[in-house]
């Protein structure tokens, strides 16, 4: 393992650690997560064993294959956790401007750009999953589906601030975002970061419908 590998196993272990040590301490279950979250973050799915992941979470292969059956299921717990996450999120920001769905606009941009400018920002983890899995691995499906809910929330969002053609609005924003964490991903953010500007004038171009 290389030096560099070594150091962020180090330092997957101590927030697992840490976790452990505090009050609400973690069960073994949420330990194997949050180390297998940690690691296949920082060197994706396939790079990972399931070893390095118990070792990670303080624990053994017989604890871990307890609560998971394979590599497999862990991986599908992984994305399933990170949906969940991003659905939340969305429902949030939704919930605190629900009197406006301008203001609903603008909450969600404002989020999209403290994704983008968090300097441990490194790609949207569950397209870095889906790059590295088969069409037919479980775990896929469960990450086109949130993508696609993702989608149609977006519709139903810029529907709601009553913009002209929702459906191509959501589509080019979608792609903005996602484009731009990708772009992270392969090593720059100089481009990503232009991407809150961009969205923002692509928003206030388009023409909204008026009110009766």
């Amino acid at each position: 393992m290389s030096t560099a590998r070594e150091k962020d196993l180090r330092s997957a272990v101590e927030l697992v650690a840490v976790a452990e040590d505090s009050p609400a301490s973690k069960s073994p279950r949420e330990r194997i997560l949050l180390a297998a979250r940690e690691l296949f973050y920082r060197h994706g799915v396939h790079a990972v064993g399931v070893e390095t992941i118990a070792e990670t979470a303080l624990t053994n292969k017989m604890t871990l294959y307890r609560h998971f059956r394979s590599k497999d299921d862990l991986i599908v717990a992984y994305v399933q956790q990170l949906a969940s996450e991003g659905d939340d999120v969305l429902h949030r920001i939704l919930a605190e401007n629900v009197d406006s769905p301008q203001k609903q606009v603008a909450a969600w941009v404002d989020y999209v750009e403290d994704v983008l400018t968090n300097k441990l920002e490194r790609g949207c983890a569950l397209a870095n999953a889906a790059v590295e899995l088969d069409a037919a691995h479980p775990a896929r499906a469960v990450i086109e589906a949130y993508k696609q809910r993702k989608h149609d929330r977006l519709v139903g969002l810029f529907r709601a601030a009553r913009y002209r053609n929702p459906d191509l609005l959501a589509d080019e924003v979608f792609l903005l975002f996602e484009g731009a964490r990708i772009s992270i991903q392969c090593g720059g953010k100089g481009p990503a970061l232009r991407v809150v500007g961009m969205l923002r004038g692509l928003l206030a171009s388009r023409p909204q419908v008026p009110r009766d």
